[in-house]
């Protein structure tokens, strides 16, 4: 294991984004879709905000994971992908070391943080990506 080794090539890059067009419904149905829990906003390639499964579950007291949909959920169609995100979340560079991003997940009680060079988003890393890392070095 290389403590020092870039999140670059651990964090997921195939990110499934969001953008302030995008429904609440719609945010939740590719969550489930695609087994993930956050979703970066953005405008363009630009990070603006991250919504969370949590954030959705906190507001419209439905389990997430049933298997009946929520699209007529009435808090889903008074807010917006806007009034939900988190906006301007801490996010970090492609050359972060695994330890320091490991530090950060653990000190702010996150369990991703989105990957930006720049202005432009590259990828995500997540706890999962770090215990994934973590069981392949016991291995």
């Amino acid at each position: 294991m290389n403590k020092n080794e870039p999140i670059a090539n651990i964090m997921t890059t195939d990110v499934v984004v969001l953008n302030l067009t995008d429904t609440l419904y719609s945010a939740e149905k590719r969550m489930k879709i695609n087994k993930i829990r956050h979703m970066p906003v953005v405008e363009g390639e630009k990070l603006i905000g991250l919504l969370s499964l949590s954030d959705l579950q906190r507001i419209s007291f439905i389990d997430a994971y049933s298997k009946e949909g929520t699209e007529d959920t009435p808090v889903y169609n008074m807010l917006s992908i806007k009034d939900m995100m988190i906006k301007e979340p801490l996010s970090v560079p492609s050359d972060f070391t695994i330890f320091e991003v490991s530090k950060l997940l653990t000190n702010k009680e996150f369990h991703s943080l989105p990957v930006v060079d720049g202005e432009k988003l590259v990828g995500i890393i997540t706890t999962t990506d770090l215990l994934e890392y973590f069981l392949s070095c016991c291995e």
